[in-house]
């Protein structure tokens, strides 16, 4: 396999997966919230627990789309 090949399966991965795994870090995270401070959470408390999954979703899916690639395709050559 090419480089540009492998790059490119490692982009698309982490594009595909970045919405729901950036949605399943936000939801797990406002319940988390929702629980230790037991009430809803405000617009802004919502919006702040969003931008935090997405950052967080930002660094998980890269990572984790560069290892699942090496382990199925292998190194490019």
């Amino acid at each position: 396999m090419t480089p540009g090949l492998f790059a490119f399966y490692v982009v698309l991965l982490a594009a595909l997966l970045f919405y729901p795994v950036g949605k399943w870090i936000w939801v797990l995270s406002v319940r988390r919230l929702q629980r230790r401070l037991e009430r809803e959470l405000t617009e802004d408390e919502l919006a702040g627990q969003k931008r935090r999954a997405w950052v967080i979703a930002s660094f998980v899916c890269p990572v984790f789309s560069i290892l699942f690639n090496l382990y199925t395709v292998g190194m490019p050559q």
